[in-house]
């Protein structure tokens, strides 16, 4: 018999997976991952000139390998082939890129709000009231 991934029984659920299955399925999916990477990448190389589109830093075949393709929209499965979802950034760029992006996101990126949060809850309100209540009870005893 074949040791085909596919034609095997699925575990039931809560029920260990076979070791040889669940490696078998790891390098499946980092195959494919390579293979995808490969594609677009050697494609915006080809399109693209070997320079970063952030600071103008150029590559050669000896350093092209620190030459990384960005996605501008940040959709790794978004891979036109005319290439306009992508730009070259060298490392350092494409690493700045990523972490502004996430800044971006978060709503870190060091700028104010636009409309300052109001909030309608006074959580000392009738503090006073209490304290004042509170007090009396202790004068009368």
């Amino acid at each position: 018999m074949g040791c085909d991934v596919m034609s095997r029984k699925k575990p039931s659920p809560g029920q260990p997976v076979e070791p040889s299955r669940l490696d078998q399925a790891v390098i499946k999916a980092r195959q494919d991952a390579d293979a995808r990477l490969k594609g677009y990448r050697q494609q915006s190389l080809g399109i693209h000139p070997w320079v970063c589109a952030r600071c103008g830093r150029e590559f050669t075949r000896k350093n092209l390998h620190e030459l990384t393709v960005h996605h501008k929209d940040h959709n790794h499965d978004n891979n036109p082939a005319d290439g306009s979802n992508w730009e070259n950034l060298c490392l350092y760029c494409h690493d700045n890129e990523h972490q502004r992006f996430v800044d971006r996101v978060t709503g870190h990126d060091g700028l104010a709000p636009a409309e300052p949060e109001v909030t309608t809850y006074k959580p000392f309100a009738d503090l006073a009231a209490k304290m004042g209540n509170k007090n009396k009870g202790e004068d009368e005893s």
